[in-house]
């Protein structure tokens, strides 16, 4: 069986997208899309998403990690899965669809592609650090000194097998605020390492940032990532719940290929 694949990044979060409405892939094939994503002996992503059928939307997002497990929500994949059914013809401009935390906008201005987010209601602040959930779950630390000096493996691994997240994991972002806008570099759980880009890691450190900023405001904030720059929109309702929350920022086909 011929399956063709395309391949797209979202600031140098790249991932492997498969139209599955009528192939019938597996949602239980971890170790072939292990495969896929291995950056020596396959394509090589990030991720792998499949976009399916869903009743009442444009389509369903199914997302994998780079270990070939299903995965929360991604961000950055949400935004590629859009560009990707606006070049096959399955959307215009704008879409609903269904991802795995639920419903989400999108929406395609000036090449650049704005994705809705999951309200967000509760943070958690740990000696100093947050941790919160905006569709995967997020350990977020503010470091005073350049981000590129800090050696984030490390410091990252430390907190996502500690003690309370070695089972189920934490993305782990180290965050320099420089006024203008935010430094982030992120590691990734499920891809266990850094990512040039992470989506929902930007979001949490955004609404971080205004935590403790005057409430009922809109807010934008700029965010640069070692693969580019993002920009995050959001409404602050209270202390620590956010509404209307969009990810936007560029998605761009890199190339397509066929597996046999």
């Amino acid at each position: 069986m011929n399956i063709p694949f395309y391949k797209y990044q979202g600031t140098g979060n790249d991932f492997i997208l498969i139209d599955n409405r009528e192939r019938g892939l597996s949602h239980d094939a971890r170790s072939l899309y292990e495969n896929w994503c291995d950056r020596r002996f396959g394509i090589g992503a990030d991720g792998l998403i499949l976009l399916e059928n869903a009743e009442g939307y444009d389509f369903r997002m199914v997302y994998f990690n780079s270990d070939g497990n299903q995965s929360s929500m991604c961000g950055n994949g949400g935004r590629c899965i859009v560009q990707f059914a606006h070049d096959q013809g399955l959307i215009e401009n704008s879409c609903r669809f269904m991802a795995i935390d639920g419903p989400h906008e999108a929406r395609i201005v000036n090449g650049i592609v704005e994705l809705k987010m999951q309200d967000v209601k509760g943070t958690e602040e740990i000696d100093g650090d947050y941790y919160l959930n905006t569709g995967s779950p997020h350990y977020v630390r503010f470091k005073t000194g350049p981000l590129p000096e800090c050696d984030l493996i490390t410091e990252a691994r430390k907190v996502r097998y500690n003690a309370r997240f070695k089972e189920d994991g934490t993305n782990v972002n180290l965050v320099q605020d420089v006024g203008s806008h935010l430094n982030v570099r992120t590691y990734e759980r499920g891809v266990e390492d850094e990512t040039y880009s992470c989506g929902t890691g930007v979001t949490a450190v955004a609404l971080v940032s205004h935590i403790h900023s005057p409430s009922g405001h809109s807010y934008s904030r700029k965010i640069e990532t070692p693969g580019g720059s993002l920009e995050v929109r959001f409404h602050k309702q209270d202390e620590a719940h956010f509404t209307d929350i969009w990810l936007c920022g560029p998605a761009k086909f890199v190339f397509r290929g066929v597996l046999s």
